[in-house]
């Protein structure tokens, strides 16, 4: 089962294997395990990162360890089925939660997870598809930061055996260092997961922390130091200034570090919220011109009377009819999951419907524009389902529905819709890699739906078991302090303010929109000036909402970062890019690592309090115990960016 190919202008290569048995098998193992160790991330840290470079890497390593051949067109497809994967954990974790923690659902329910997720996935790659035309071969303003990384990773790795058996080597070694700390943490009880310290003076709370976690400075790391500061100085808004600002009235706790968090989790991530809607807004009206020519392109595809395909491979897409069939197909699962959900509502179900479609694809235009820009790490997906859920929300008020069913609505469509905007923004950004590497986008697109169908059926049990396993370790579970699901988080309080018992704090809100506003000004005065600094809202409205410990290791990627690009000759990334392999491993690591520990807890395994051991053959008190483990914690994570740097900056041989 396998492409030949006529000679193109992207490749000099005549025929060379691209979709082969191999390469379905490894992109779908790859797409079941970057899904699950994103959706543990992405619960934890509010944000995913991109699989394709990391896969690409594994794939080229695996296929000429293994089958000894090396084929860019067979590793860009396992690549392209191991980010869809990825893709689909983010449009998942940012939503499906909400409804459990709306009261909705008591436990995750797979079928409903699991088709919202399947349904979602497809659309995104079947309406993505008409606008590769304008978006990945006509516009020259879209860069693709990220897709013309992978294509320049899979091009080296077709001549040379760094990328392939070097760097899966890099990705093996942080795999077990992520991985080894995660059980020092979790199992073993060697690690805390926090270092936090706070005091009340005057009737205001001073909080200070960080989150000891290898995956959080190493997502620092992939996303670089401008946009790791940002994130930083969202934190120190919320957590450094408008906390004590607040003040300590109406706090139901004495414990100062509960304090801080009652304050953020009540008050201040609302000032995220507001921040968040700024920025989701100025995020499509900077892409309005995109939309509308993807808009022109569309119509005269529709209204062509070509029924012939390209001859050339590298030019052709899945047939028109065969998208036609998967979008009418999966509109009417969505359809009937709806009505289902909303309890025979057959009115509120069309309604619903409708809206879904709609901002589908409007979304899909928005995402696979913002990808070309600024890359897959990077595109606002927050900002787009905020709009989407205010939208959505005000939309079904207007039509006088609300109590439960608003809510279901509303975070039903949100699950459609993030789903949608994440996979078209992937598939965007795969195309254009294989547009570089000369592979045969019919191919590509047969990939993202095999490795969406897959992943989809992965989700809910994966979050089902982070979910059980941290309430069994007494941490809150999903919306707990170790797996806080921030966006998620989010939108059940939207759709509580909407039609719940919940109440936004309006006023907080409000400061936030004010913040946004500053921030996109303050951003306008930069760009006039050439300044090569910027501040984007995205960015620090999540800072805001995120809690702050998380901010403080990912700012230490960030810099280790940028220690090691000063290695890097002008023009290369030699260096860093070795720096990204092992922190991607590093991610999985800790992420693949962490769902089993989940698995173990929702099993009843307990886990062993080694710091306790330790401190009682020491006959250490309480405080000097704290302190031996703090220590002992932030020890680890500075002896892993030290290694990072240093392994980073080593020659290759």
């Amino acid at each position: 089962m396998s492409n030949s190919r006529s000679e193109s202008p992207n490749s000099q290569s005549t025929s060379r294997l691209e979709l082969t048995w191999s390469a379905i098998l490894l992109g779908v193992v790859l797409s079941v395990i970057m899904g699950a160790a994103n959706v543990y991330l992405g619960l934890r840290a509010g944000m995913t990162v991109s699989a394709s470079i990391p896969a690409a890497v594994i794939s080229m390593g695996i296929l000429r360890g293994v089958l000894k051949r090396t084929s860019a067109l067979e590793s860009n497809l396992v690549q392209t089925a191991a980010s869809a994967g990825e893709s689909l954990a983010a449009g998942i974790i940012f939503t499906m939660p909400a409804l459990l923690l709306t009261g909705v659902w008591q436990h995750f329910d797979f079928w409903t997870t699991t088709l919202i997720a399947l349904t979602g996935g497809l659309l995104g790659v079947v309406m993505m598809i008409p606008m590769r035309q304008v978006f990945v071969i006509d516009n020259e303003e879209l860069k693709f930061p990220e897709g013309v990384a992978c294509a320049e990773v899979l091009r080296a790795g077709e001549t040379t055996s760094e990328t392939g058996n070097s760097g899966l080597k890099l990705i093996l070694t942080g795999i077990g260092v992520g991985g080894l700390v995660k059980v020092l943490q979790s199992l073993v009880g060697l690690l805390r997961g926090t270092a936090e310290v706070a005091f009340v003076r005057t009737g205001r709370v001073f909080f200070f922390g960080a989150e000891i976690s290898p995956a959080l400075f190493s997502v620092g790391y992939i996303v670089t130091l401008p946009i790791a500061l940002q994130i930083f100085a969202g934190g120190a808004i919320g957590w450094l200034i408008a906390i004590p600002l607040i003040g300590i009235s109406g706090v139901s706790t004495d414990v100062p570090v509960d304090m801080a968090y009652e304050i953020w989790s009540s008050k201040v991530r609302y000032l995220g919220v507001g921040a968040m809607v700024v920025g989701g807004i100025s995020s499509i009206w900077t892409v309005r011109g995109g939309l509308l020519a993807a808009a022109r392109h569309l119509f005269e595809v529709m209204t062509s009377r070509r029924t012939s395909e390209p001859v050339d491979a590298t030019e052709q897409n899945l047939s028109g009819p065969t998208i036609a069939i998967i979008c009418l197909l999966c509109v009417l699962l969505i359809a009937g999951l709806y009505y289902q959900l909303l309890q025979h509502d057959a009115g509120l179900t069309i309604l619903t419907t409708g809206i879904m479609f709609v901002m589908s694809f409007f979304f899909a235009a928005v995402a696979s524009y913002i990808v070309g820009l600024v890359g897959n790490s990077n595109s606002p997906v927050s900002g787009m389902t905020i709009t989407a859920v205010l939208g959505t929300g005000g939309l079904i008020m207007l039509f006088g529905f609300g109590g439960m069913g608003g809510i279901v609505a509303t975070l039903g469509v949100a699950g459609v819709v993030c789903c949608v905007a994440c996979t078209s923004g992937d598939v965007c950004n795969d195309l254009k890699t294989g547009h570089l590497v000369g592979a045969s986008p019919r191919s590509q697109q047969i990939m993202q739906l095999i490795g969406i169908g897959v992943a989809a059926f992965v989700m809910a049990p994966v979050m089902t078991i982070l979910h059980e396993g941290s309430l069994n370790n007494g941490t809150g579970g999903i919306g707990g302090k170790d797996l806080p699901a921030p966006q998620a988080g989010l939108f059940a309080s939207l759709a509580n303010g909407f039609f719940g018992s919940g109440e936004l704090p309006k006023d907080m809100v409000l400061w936030g929109i004010g913040v946004g506003v500053l921030i996109l000004i303050v951003d306008t005065i930069l760009k006039k000036s050439d300044s090569s600094v910027r501040l984007h809202v995205m960015p620090v409205a999540v800072g805001i909402y995120l809690p702050f410990g998380l901010s403080a290791p990912i700012l230490l990627g960030g810099i280790i970062r940028t220690l090691v690009s000063r290695r890097d000759a002008a023009g290369t990334e030699t260096h860093t890019h070795r720096g990204t392999l092992m922190t991607s491993g590093i991610i999985a690591g800790e992420s693949l690592v962490g769902v089993a520990l989940g698995l173990f807890a929702y099993l009843g395994v307990a886990s062993w309090d080694g710091i306790g051991a330790v401190s009682e053959r020491l006959n250490l008190s309480a405080s000097q115990q704290e302190i031996m483990a703090e220590v002992l914690s932030l020890s680890a994570l500075l002896a892993i960016s030290v290694w990072v740097l240093l392994m980073s900056r080593i020659d290759s041989e």
